[in-house]
């Protein structure tokens, strides 16, 4: 089959690699119908992460089951799966307690195993999936013939999930302020999340008309174009000088930290799911400490919300498939990272 490697940086190739093939009872093989391009991802392409040479990549798919190992007793091949980007056996504490991303089994697509053994990655054109039954999340199969409903349901995978984490975390509620650091597709997925949630007011922080469009199409009532303190004193201006009651970071720099600390209200929460990267957070405690600001987040438990969020997705509700603004094959890859690397595209879509 054909999947998705990194070799180095800015270095993205589509190659030949062997057929995923059932390895453990618990297993499933996927065939990929949906996968895209994260923002995260291009970490890797930038050489911000390490990676090996010939390593998989991609994280974000659904597809159709081919086969299934003889242990599993939830799926069947034909079914429509969506796959949260951390598989996980869905049986120790941890994911009992839905914090399914520090399952001590669990991993992220695309890693390589302590035995050297690298995993499939999102970016080709089949997956195996380990523990099936606690990773995979059974769809409609007539979802399979709607393209825009397909385009949504994929957010699920990640985006989706994970802006909701972060309004979760930063407390969002019926009637409250909240505002969004960044505009990418986890930020926007942050305004649609905190919509769904009750907020009342809602204010976007980027300087891309086009994706503040989409953030306001999702709910925002406000849109700051303005970075640094500049930010932080329009925030402040616009909320009578108090700041949000909640505050979505989805940026990961110590830029972007230390005004998700600005502008949030005292007594107000941040919730932080931007990968860090950079030179530092930017967090001074004693700051937080004296206004009663908490910092919670991480990386997103996304197969826990999925559930919670899928009715949403299908009825409607919610529609995150406009985070997609570029659509490629699979031999469209290598320049999706480049477009999205250069911000001339948002998040791309890749359909194998």
């Amino acid at each position: 089959m054909r999947a998705t490697v990194i070799h180095a940086p800015h270095d993205i190739r589509v190659e030949e690699v062997p057929d995923p093939a059932i390895q453990q009872p618990t297993d499933a093989v996927l065939r990929v119908l949906r996968a895209c391009i994260c923002g995260s991802d291009l970490w890797a392409y930038r050489g911000e992460s390490a990676r090996q040479p010939g390593q998989r990549i991609g994280h974000e798919f659904l597809g159709v089951i081919e086969e299934t190992g003889s242990a599993v007793a939830g799926f069947k091949p034909g079914d429509l799966v969506v796959a949260p980007f951390v598989w996980s056996d869905g049986s120790c504490e941890y994911c009992a307690e839905s914090l399914q991303t520090s399952c001590p089994q669990g991993g992220f697509w695309g890693s390589i195993g302590s035995d050297g053994v690298k995993s499939d990655g999102g970016q080709g054109e089949a997956v195996r999936v380990p523990f099936a039954d606690g990773t995979l999340v059974k769809l409609p199969a007539d979802a399979a013939s709607d393209d825009r409903l397909l385009t949504a349901l994929l957010a699920l995978s990640d985006v989706m999930g994970t802006g909701h984490h972060a309004a979760v975390g930063a407390g969002v509620t019926a009637g409250s302020t909240v505002a969004v650091v960044g505009d990418g597709a986890v930020g926007l997925c942050g305004v649609l999340a905190a919509k769904r949630l009750g907020a009342e007011r809602i204010i976007a922080l980027g300087r891309h008309e086009v994706r503040t469009d989409i953030a306001r199409t999702f709910g925002a009532t406000d849109v700051v174009a303005e970075r640094g303190d500049a930010a932080v004193a329009a925030v402040r201006e616009l909320t009578g000088g108090q700041g949000a009651h909640a505050v979505i970071e989805a940026v990961g720099t110590e830029q972007s930290m230390r005004t998700a600390v600005g502008i949030t209200r005292d007594g107000g929460a941040i919730g932080f799911v931007g990968v860090p990267h950079g030179s530092g957070t930017g967090i001074d405690l004693s700051v937080m400490f004296d206004r009663n600001i908490a910092l919670r987040g991480g990386v997103a438990p996304v197969r826990a919300y999925i559930p919670e969020l899928l009715p949403d997705v299908l009825d409607g509700t919610i529609d995150p498939s406009s985070v997609f603004d570029v659509s490629v094959g699979l031999d469209g890859v290598p320049g999706g990272y480049k477009a999205m690397d250069e911000r001339t595209a948002l998040k791309v879509l890749i359909k194998p």
